[in-house]
């Protein structure tokens, strides 16, 4: 399920501060600034620095 509008509105990297967007799988939220990943488990976003994937 991907994650809706208002909740991406308001979301934020915890490291930056910048918004974040939904990758194309729907699997994880994309900070651009940080080139990082917060995954998204059980629909719910995990916005915490130490579980973020850096992107390739």
């Amino acid at each position: 399920m991907p994650v809706s509008q208002e909740l991406l509105d308001i979301l934020a990297c915890p490291k930056c501060k910048q918004p974040v967007t939904q990758n194309a799988a729907g699997t994880g939220l994309v900070c651009q600034a940080c080139r990082l990943e917060y995954p998204i488990v059980d629909d719910i976003p995990v916005m915490l620095i130490d579980e973020a994937r850096p992107l390739a």
